[in-house]
């Protein structure tokens, strides 16, 4: 019996690229919502041992668990946007105002705050002092020719916002899917992982999943910690709407920013309306405050994945760096599998084969 080797080299060629094919056009047409499903598969595998509770306390109904699941999802981002569209809209009247009086009066001189900055300070200042004394025709022609950019820039980020929007809800809607089917996913890709590298893959997809639940541990705790200390500094320095800055400092610190921003603003805003001894009180608190996720983010992580804690903090900042807030998650699940991977193949020595004797 003889064998055409060349036939069953062209079959598999045409079947691993039948297989190239399929997956590239999968992906093409997932490219939309792919976004939305890793996000939803971030979010599902990190918050699944609660939903189990919740599930618990409903009596084992995993509808009702899963629909919790989802109010709450959706309350994380309506409840800040529905306290932002508050406040502008009570000091919408004062606002009103104030624009009314400054084009009145024009533009004050540079404040004294100002010019008391380090190294930029007094050359800012002579540009600002340097302005106000055109007259208004001479200020709209300084002004014309960034209208249209900063016009453009608004538009592209009201454009972004509604795409953001609809990315959440996206998001949200393929979450309760997993919620419901969260079981018959799980089994799916560990047979992937079995299917693919044996035992080895099947274990590096639970690492996976352990890295995707260490590192919203280490995100939320530290945000969450990050936001009640803050708002607590806001509020009792008197600061503006401390309700508000606390909801966007949550924010910020999701997304991997911090609080700084906003403390800081909030800092020059009260040394330049005359209260100093508050200012300072709260750049001091800021201080204690700011480097805080530097060191308990990373401990966090390690708590929900026992690894390296170079290769989380590794994977947390170039996450964030190469794909923005979604890296933060993406990042250390990757280089936990490779870690874990290379690792056992390394330590995995081959039988040492005893040449016999010539």
């Amino acid at each position: 019996m003889t064998i055409d080797f060349r036939n069953d080299l062209a079959r598999v060629t045409l079947a691993v690229l039948c297989i190239l094919l399929l997956t590239a056009g999968s992906l093409w047409f997932l490219l939309p919502f792919l976004g939305a499903i890793i996000w939803s598969t971030m979010i599902v595998v990190a918050t699944w041992p609660l939903m189990l509770k919740v599930q618990a306390g409903l009596g084992g109904r995993r509808g009702l668990a899963a629909a919790f699941m989802t109010l709450v999802m959706l309350l994380l981002f309506v409840i800040p946007l529905l306290l932002a569209v508050g406040v502008i809209a009570a000091n919408a009247s004062s606002i009103g105002d104030w624009v009314k009086g400054m084009l009145a009066s024009g533009l004050p001189a540079a404040p004294s705050w100002l010019e008391g900055l380090p190294i930029v300070g007094a050359r800012l200042a002579a540009r600002w002092n340097e302005f106000v004394a055109m007259d208004t025709a001479l200020q709209i022609q300084k002004i014309e020719p960034y209208a249209a950019p900063a016009a453009q820039w608004v538009a592209g980020k009201l454009g972004g916002l509604g795409g953001a929007i609809v990315q959440f809800l996206l998001t949200v809607i393929i979450s309760a899917v997993m919620y419901v089917n969260g079981e018959a996913a799980a089994r799916g890709v560990l047979r992937l992982g079995s299917r693919l590298a044996g035992e080895r893959g099947e274990k590096a997809v639970r690492l996976g999943g352990q890295a995707i639940r260490g590192v919203a541990l280490g995100v939320f705790v530290t945000a969450t910690l990050h936001t009640i200390l803050s708002g607590l500094g806001l509020a009792v320095s008197g600061a503006p709407v401390p309700g508000l800055l606390t909801a966007v400092i949550f924010m910020l610190c999701l997304a991997q920013i911090g609080p700084l921003p906003v403390l800081i603003l909030a800092v020059i805003w009260m040394y330049s309306t005359g209260q100093t001894t508050w200012a300072t009180a709260l750049l001091v608190w800021t201080l204690i405050i700011g480097p805080m996720d530097n060191f308990l983010r990373p401990v966090l992580i390690k708590k929900g994945a026992d690894l390296p804690l170079l290769l989380i903090f590794v994977g947390v900042i170039g996450g964030l760096l190469a794909l923005g807030l979604i890296g933060v998650f993406v990042g250390p699940v990757f280089l936990a599998v490779t870690y874990t991977v290379l690792k056992d193949w390394v330590d995995d020595e081959p039988p040492k084969q005893e040449h016999a004797a010539v």
